[in-house]
């Protein structure tokens, strides 16, 4: 055991850790600590607001696989981080948020900046840790950090703030890390006796493919049965989209061809997925869950076994190595689906083609309301862009290796279809969290653990409002990013919503103010662009990468759209009104 300060105890079991990055704003609470973070080779990114340092925490994680950490003044720094934990905790990330509290003499007297922080957290972390007497600083910090990887998901680590000062005696303990298996023989033996029956099986290629680095496992089992492979809903990074046997991606805004074909499946074997709500709704008025199926699960986290849909055979293990198990075992068996592999790959390649020349030829959406704005911008001194026009080009122009966030709302749902990667640890969204101001924080910290990719983030004019004063972080801190903005003047995701049910009655929905995000951008030391000219897309989008990559130069891309909107978000979750009072009842 060594003598040292709480403050040494808590950043050397950081340094522990490999923690050699923390997002947030400096505060009187933690002060004695951070004084030490650089001989202890962390460095602080201040940020704007401690909402978007949760966020660039969650990019860190979800791009290195290793800890996001977050931390922020007791009180008001600590509460701003809430929902970009709630965002983490949805998309699986080990993000460790640190909350210095008010002192233990000040507790529960309403003194300044006090706050009960646990409860804050508790419905959105896998794990609270607790530092109740300085002496055990170093045993929970660390427990917070091990419960994070093992756990896959994000935990808190809660400090009175008196709590750093002190001398105590601590033995610094090394990380733990779970060596995750297969799952059972029983399960994985069912599952391979299915598979070696199934004539049209299909495999869902989920976010436990990209958290456990299990593309190659999952590509060596999807040629072996020559089966197609859809990626659940936002995991389109969890299969290479070169690959002819990918399809594209599940649930809202995603792939006509994947859905046309997990139709036609008799096994489908969802592969580190937990089979959520939002991607196995019905999309484009189609049915497409194949409700005679066989399905195998696979997912590390046993209580994700059969909660959304009900599953035939439940394996508890890691994507990769479950699907090692599998691969071993079908290539001792004769499999049903073999002969008729070249005709499936021939129905796959067909099915793709039409998808894809249905995108080329979908530029416009087509219903009388979106028509009608289309025609009031051929009207306006400039000839605004189509959303899906924007879209297919940023997809032909993304560079290797390229990373891209996602913020929520119409047309960043509608990116879903063209959203197409290589690679793992290529996209980030919100998931089911769906929070807005999501998009260009998260990009900042994927692109703090990854210097060498290009990072772009898609956001609406809406979204980009919550959060674009991180370009200032990204200015400041040299972690050049490229954003687009999608400026169409409206809330369009809930607009839509008011175009279908409720008579065109727009209420609260309008952005109109003339705003030029472009030149704001340039105030905030980035470049700015503002495109309402298609052929300009590709080119301002390489320029940008180029800029990023080559100058260190943050660039902010307007395009300037059309109101047309796509499918309403949750078309499942609304209906027709019915009015009952008299001054209510012709409302219509």
């Amino acid at each position: 055991m060594t003598r040292m300060t709480p403050s040494e105890a808590f950043v050397e079991t950081l340094a522990a850790h490999g923690v050699d990055t923390i997002f947030g704003i400096m505060g009187s609470a933690f002060m004695d600590a951070m004084d030490i973070f650089e001989p202890a080779g962390i460095e602080l990114v201040p940020v704007v607001h401690e909402q978007g340092a949760a966020h660039m925490a969650d990019g860190f994680a979800r791009v290195s696989g290793r800890h996001g950490v977050v931390i922020g003044q007791n009180g008001p720094g600590i509460s701003n981080c809430v929902t970009a934990m709630a965002a983490a905790y949805w998309a699986h990330s080990p993000v460790v948020i640190i909350t210095p509290e008010a002192g233990t003499m000040g507790i529960g007297l309403g003194g300044f900046q006090e706050a009960n922080q646990l409860p804050m957290f508790q419905e959105f972390t896998k794990y609270q840790g607790h530092v109740n007497n300085e002496h055990r600083m170093a045993e929970i910090t660390a427990r917070c950090f091990n419960r994070a990887l093992s756990e896959i998901g994000p935990t808190q680590l809660n400090i009175p703030r008196d709590l750093f000062y002190g001398e105590i005696d601590v033995t610094i303990s090394a990380p733990r890390h779970l060596d995750r298996g297969p799952g059972g023989d029983t399960t994985l033996n069912a599952a391979a006796g299915l598979l070696e029956k199934a004539k049209f099986p299909v495999m869902i290629s989920g976010g436990g493919v990209v958290m456990g680095n299990a593309m190659p496992q999952a590509i060596a089992l999807a040629e072996r049965l020559g089966c197609p492979v859809v990626n659940s809903y936002l995991h389109n990074d969890s299969f290479p989209a070169s690959h002819p046997l990918w399809c594209g991606p599940l649930g809202y805004q995603g792939s006509k061809a994947a859905m046309r074909l997990i139709q036609k499946a008799d096994v489908v074997l969802a592969l580190g997925t937990r089979l959520g709500p939002f991607g196995t709704l019905p999309q484009y008025d189609m049915e497409y869950w194949p409700t005679n199926a066989k399905i195998i699960q696979v997912d590390a986290d046993s209580k994700m076994l059969g909660l959304v849909k009900p599953i035939d055979v439940a394996i508890c293990g890691d994507a990769g190595a479950a699907a090692t198990a599998l691969l071993d075992r079908l290539n001792q068996r004769h499999l049903k689906c073999d002969s008729n592999k070249t005709d499936r790959a021939k129905e796959i390649a067909e099915t793709k083609t039409d998808w894809e020349t249905e995108l080329d030829d979908w530029t416009f959406e087509t219903d009388d309301f979106s028509i009608d704005m289309i025609k009031q911008a051929a009207a306006e001194p400039e000839d605004w862009l189509h959303p899906r026009q924007i879209l297919r080009e940023l997809e032909k122009a993304m560079p290797a290796r390229v990373m891209v966030s996602t913020d929520i709302g119409n047309i960043n749902s509608v990116a879903n279809s063209y959203l197409r990667f290589e690679e793992p640890r290529s996209l980030f969204a919100a998931m089911s969290w769906g929070n807005c101001g999501y998009a260009l924080p998260t990009i900042i910290g994927a692109k703090k653990a990854a210097s060498d990719r290009p990072a772009v983030a898609y956001a609406g004019d809406g979204a980009w409002a919550m959060s674009m004063v991180e370009v200032m972080t990204a200015v400041r801190h040299n972690i050049p990013v490229t954003a687009v903005v999608f400026h169409n003047r409206q809330w369009g995701a809930e607009k839509k919503n008011q175009v279908d049910f409720y008579g065109q009655r727009f209420v609260a929905g309008e952005l109109d103010g003339g705003e030029n995000w472009s030149e704001i951008a340039q105030a905030m030391g980035a470049d700015g662009v503002r495109i309402n000219d298609l052929d300009e897309i590709g080119p301002a989008l390489t320029k940008a990468i180029d800029a990023q990559m080559n100058d260190g130069r943050t660039t902010v891309i307007e395009a300037m759209c059309t109101k047309e909107l796509g499918d309403p978000f949750r078309k499942d979750a609304l209906r027709q009104p019915t009015r009952y009072l008299d001054k209510y009842a012709n409302y219509t």
